[in-house]
């Protein structure tokens, strides 16, 4: 969208400037949170910018000192050939570390940093985590899948979470098999094995792997490491013309192009659409309400744009892209890959 190329300009010079501190302490800031950062850059920056790789350390409910032995690890464990490699410690000393509510907000203003000052490129931010960063890994890859290229959760307890958000997700799974505590192994096969029968309904999505070493207990002797060069093929898709949408613990108003009514978020409710050509059909809906953000990359903006539910027109006619909804997209998502000039919304 080169008519948008100065937006996009102004957007990440005030970006720079607000994220100066970010760079200048190595530490994210959020109220009261604070989560330093160490961060090391590998390779040549290659012609599409560098790619981000968040690396989330292990430990959880136990002292700071055990921490931060567990965060210096966790800074050389994984090198990729190429990027910005960033090991955060987390802001608390607890079990649930790494995807309790306010930390989000961090993780999105650490992508806003890197993309500003080391000229990284949005669709190319990984992020892995080891044991309790693991954890973390299955909590955040599917409430924040459209922030992340792919993810890879290492020897972390998936909870009650639920995976159908990971649809345009690549997701790795790495588990020790003598791994036994809190049922960390068989967990980790039941939810491989989850994935399996997602990606059979839906072919074209869920790609994943799932590597259960039998003869690995919690430490994976970096056997582990095949995940970065697997992860660095891909690259996120802003505009997946299937979109499948849960709400999780963490509740999101948005996620990839489309928006709901923030009074009506709950944990569960699902949100599922289906591009194709010029249609965008709504194949579920648990709100009275989708904003619905079309860029040409979605489908085209030129004539007649039908939204259609289970045969019901709710939309039918022309829209007109406008660089004002442009740019305000653009502050909201605070992401120049996922701003579209034209805003839609449809009731149920």
């Amino acid at each position: 969208m080169a008519q948008y190329d100065a937006v996009i300009l102004h957007w990440r010079d005030s970006v720079r400037k607000a994220t100066d501190a970010v760079i200048d302490g190595r530490v994210v800031m959020q109220g009261n949170n604070r989560m330093p950062l160490f961060w090391t850059v590998y390779g040549q920056e290659p012609a599409d910018g560098r790619s981000l790789w968040i690396s989330l350390h292990g430990g959880g409910g136990t002292t700071a000192e055990v921490n931060n032995g567990q965060w210096r690890n966790q800074q050389f464990l994984y090198t990729p050939d190429e990027g910005v490699y960033v090991a955060p410690r987390a802001p608390w000393d607890a079990w649930d570390m790494w995807f309790q509510e306010p930390i989000d907000s961090m993780y999105l203003q650490l992508i806003r940093a890197m993309v500003s000052h080391y000229n990284v490129n949005p669709d190319k931010v990984y992020i892995l985590g080891y044991s309790a960063g693991g954890d973390g890994i299955w909590r955040l890859a599917p409430r924040m899948a459209d922030h992340w290229a792919a993810a890879s959760m290492m020897a972390g307890h998936p909870g009650d979470v639920s995976l159908v958000s990971l649809r345009n997700l690549p997701f790795m799974i790495w588990m020790g098999g003598k791994d036994e505590a809190y049922n960390r192994n068989r967990m980790a096969a039941v939810r491989g094995s989850e994935l399996d029968s997602l990606q059979r309904q839906d072919s074209e999505g869920y790609i994943h792997q799932t590597h259960i070493l039998a003869d690995k207990a919690h430490w994976m002797d970096r056997e582990d490491r095949a995940a970065v060069p697997w992860m660095a093929q891909y690259r996120r898709n802003p505009w997946p013309r299937r979109l499948v949408w849960q709400q999780e613990s963490v509740l999101k108003q948005h996620f990839y192009w489309v928006s709901v009514p923030a009074d009506e978020m709950q944990r569960g409710k699902r949100v599922e659409l289906l591009v194709k050509d010029k249609t965008i059909e709504v194949l579920r809906c648990d709100y009275s309400s989708l904003t619905l953000r079309l860029s040409s990359e979605l489908l085209s903006l030129k004539g007649n744009i039908k939204v259609l539910s289970h045969g019901k027109i709710l939309f039918k006619g022309r829209v007109k892209p406008s660089a004002d909804t442009f740019q305000r997209t653009l502050y909201q998502m605070q992401d120049p890959r996922m701003a579209a000039p034209v805003e839609l919304t449809v009731r149920l």
